[in-house]
């Protein structure tokens, strides 16, 4: 780019880092877009077809198919004299850039906060992005050093692909954890009680002689459709009436807000009977219970747990473990579990594209598309992942749930 600089001004003297910063400046701040890009490029760069001699142009057939594959597999420039050389170079390093600055901005941000990836389609302009970016990864997974900064270098690279093709991504931050978002039906059962103590507090203080514009107004509106007027003589009885079957109601919606309670409380049992019977008998013998008392003493607490584990104490064991011993001599160990590059990238092909994803908020499908976490780039990245995964203890809440999701079951031979 810096040569075909030179050829067009040869007046003005830059440097390679200054022009690239230049293009990136533009690039980044959006003055012209894809199609002005693309006419000033046309009007810039003449084409150099009709000058080519028939010596130049034996090579170009020869090296054209190479070019036509470089282009589908990587979009790497192979031939600087090409029309459309600028153009792609541009692309490149635009998305270059918003790679970076997307995965910089993840690094910083917590899981929780993190915003929602959006589901795109599986078009040939989408997947041509997600192979754009593939090899651009290679420099940032070489660098990383955990599986906590690896899922955030794909999940930039997410942000990126959704960013450079114009998806919709949410700027609120998900909701980890359980969620205590009240449910609508409850919402609006609640407000309709809300409105009806509201109404029977302003007929009680009308049937005690507040005659104020605001109280009266509401009292009309409360009889309004009926044959009930304000200054009837046995108005002191409709207006009882009409507080008993305010309160009729009220004491209505309270039994049907505990009856749909427990119908879902049944359900969300029933169906987690089916899916984790463990996890279903353990909520039931330990209730969840809320962390509104004083926190505990940090000195008692240490000194109780010194107490039991810093002293010594010799146990005197039974004649069982004797026995216990003897039987589980003749087991023969379990074969090591070696997991290959080729077992992980099976468990993630089986997986749905779409499903929803763990705390970090990573889909399958970016698993899919960026095959260069895998080590098919570079051995050394899929070695360390399955280094920091192997460290880790299978029974522990896995940081990133995407990866450990298909990591455990191969690490305890169940896949």
């Amino acid at each position: 780019m810096h040569r075909l600089f030179a050829e067009l001004e040869p007046s003005l003297t830059v440097t390679e880092q200054n022009l690239a910063d230049r293009v990136r400046y533009i690039l980044r701040s959006n003055i012209f877009d894809v199609a002005e890009l693309e006419r000033l490029r046309r009007e810039a760069v003449p084409s150099s077809d009709e000058n080519a001699t028939a010596e130049d142009a034996a090579p170009q057939m020869v090296e054209q198919p190479a070019n036509v594959d470089a282009a589908v597999n990587t979009p790497v420039v192979v031939d600087s004299n090409d029309d459309g050389t600028v153009a792609q170079e541009l692309e490149l390093e635009h998305m270059r850039s918003i790679l970076e600055e997307a995965i910089v901005e993840t690094r910083s941000t917590p899981l929780e906060n993190r915003p929602r990836l959006p589901r795109i389609a599986l078009s040939k302009r989408n997947r041509a992005v997600v192979r754009a970016l593939n090899p651009m990864l290679v420099t940032y997974l070489e660098a990383s050093r955990d599986l906590c900064e690896t899922d955030s270098i794909l999940f930039g690279a997410a942000l990126a692909v959704c960013r450079i093709i114009g998806a919709k991504v949410s700027t609120a931050g998900r909701a980890t954890g359980h969620s205590s978002a009240i449910p609508a039906w409850r919402r609006r059962i609640e407000e309709r009680i809300a409105k009806a103590r509201a109404l029977i507090g302003r007929l009680i203080c009308f049937r005690s002689g507040n005659n104020r514009p605001r109280i009266v107004r509401t009292v009309r509106m409360a009889f309004a459709g009926t044959n009930v007027s304000l200054s009837q003589p046995d108005i002191t009885q409709k207006l009882t009436e009409r507080i008993d079957d305010l309160k009729q109601r009220i004491a209505a919606w309270g039994k049907r807000i505990r009856r749909y309670t427990e119908r879902s409380t049944r359900f969300n049992q029933n169906r987690l009977f089916q899916s984790d019977q463990k996890r279903l008998y353990e909520s039931l013998e330990r209730p969840m219970v809320s962390g509104t008392g004083p926190a505990p003493n940090q000195a008692d607490t240490v000194a109780f747990w010194r107490g039991l584990w810093s002293e010594p104490v010799n146990h005197s064991e039974g004649p069982w473990t004797e026995v216990v011993a003897s039987q589980c001599a003749g087991i023969t160990l379990m074969d090591p579990v070696i997991i290959t590059p080729d077992d992980v990238a099976e468990a993630v092909r089986r997986a749905p594209n779409w499903k929803s994803p763990g705390l970090d908020g990573l889909h399958h499908y970016w698993l899919k598309g960026f095959m260069s976490t895998l080590g098919s780039y570079d051995g050394r990245v899929y070695e360390r992942l399955m280094e920091e995964a192997m460290k880790s203890p299978l029974n522990a809440e896995p940081v990133n749930e995407t990866f450990h999701k298909y990591l455990k079951p191969f690490m305890q031979g169940k896949l």
